[in-house]
């Protein structure tokens, strides 16, 4: 492997994948997560998760309840399609075990996209067995508390069972410092939620892994670059809900991978994983991401910046996810 040339391909999936073509103010978060990283920060996450021993274990959460005061079946469509692509790299680079933890109430949309996404749910049993003779991409869906209390008393038990190598999330809202779960328009987004990120705070703590991928400042992971979160992104020091804080999350990470859009961070992730091992087939390619566009759109999961069920994901058109999974592939090309 040619270190240098590894190196810049990591350099220009990250500027690509953080060009901030929605004004979130995601640039200076990007700049101080880089200062901290003290390198590319998808090159971290790649070698972190390749860093899987070989039939390792890993628990990934996503979804995003878009709007829980009308029912908590409604999901947010940034997220499930990028944690697809890295469950399946995973899978298909380390014969790793993913357990998907997420809301009960969005276990169906989020299986069908990893099911899209050529990995079939199974219960831990049988994905334990499927694991052992590597006869089948597999993926494991666990619902999770959406109370504080519930969510806390899962942890320990959650982490002695399952032994998880690495922790991962994308676009998974956590609290702020006053306990509050918000939107990027500052309002409570806390309702019907599932409190995972007590897991990953414990989990960072016990020294587990802990990667993440974020968009916006209110996830998971955005813990690390606090500071910049109240500078540089709206209600990032002052929140619509009353509160006192801002959306800003406190959970944080080992390496945080920012970008203008989760989904992108993930892609630009894989991309990464396959330069490394040589494998073009960790890519996710433009044809899988129109295929889990649609699976997504079948499955109602929602457009949250635009109100609507389609196939554009914050306020990005279609064709913006899939010109982006090609650029990453045409970045890495050279490695492969």
């Amino acid at each position: 492997m040619d270190v240098q040339l590894i190196q810049r391909l990591d350099n220009r999936l990250d500027q690509l994948v953080n060009l901030d073509m929605g004004e979130r103010g995601i640039e200076p978060l990007f700049k101080a997560a880089v200062e901290q990283q003290g390198g590319s920060l998808v090159g971290a996450a790649a070698e972190a998760l390749l860093a899987v021993p070989q039939n390792g274990q890993v628990l990934l959460t996503t979804g995003s309840v878009s709007r829980a005061w009308i029912t908590p079946a409604l999901g947010e469509n940034d997220g499930p399609s990028g944690a697809a692509a890295i469950a399946r790299a995973l899978v298909k680079a380390r014969n790793a075990l993913c357990i998907m933890m997420c809301e009960a109430s969005l276990i169906p949309a989020i299986q069908n996209t990893l099911q899209s996404a050529g990995l079939f749910p199974l219960t831990l049993e049988q994905a334990q067995i499927a694991q052992a003779d590597a006869s089948l991409a597999s993926v494991v869906m666990l619902p999770y508390p959406t109370d504080d209390e519930s969510g806390q008393q899962k942890v320990q038990k959650i982490l002695e069972e399952l032994q998880p190598d690495l922790l991962f999330s994308t676009e998974r809202v956590g609290r702020n410092e006053h306990g509050v779960y918000h939107s990027m328009r500052g309002i409570d987004y806390g309702m019907g939620r599932a409190r995972i990120d007590y897991l990953f705070e414990e989990g960072l703590r016990q020294g587990i892994p802990v990667v993440a991928v974020g968009d916006g400042g209110n996830e998971i992971g955005m813990g690390k670059v606090a500071a910049q979160v109240r500078q540089a992104i709206p209600y990032g020091d002052l929140c619509q809900c009353g509160c006192g804080g801002g959306i800003g999350a406190v959970t944080s990470c080992d390496v945080l991978v920012t970008a203008a859009c989760s989904n992108w961070g993930c892609t630009a992730i894989v991309a990464a994983m396959a330069a490394r091992t040589g494998q073009a087939d960790l890519l996710h390619t433009p044809e899988r991401e129109a295929l889990l566009l649609d699976t997504m759109v079948a499955n109602g999961l929602i457009n949250s910046t635009h109100g609507i069920v389609d196939d554009s994901v914050d306020g990005f058109p279609r064709a913006s996810h899939v010109a982006m999974a090609e650029l990453c592939r045409t970045i890495v090309a050279k490695a492969l």
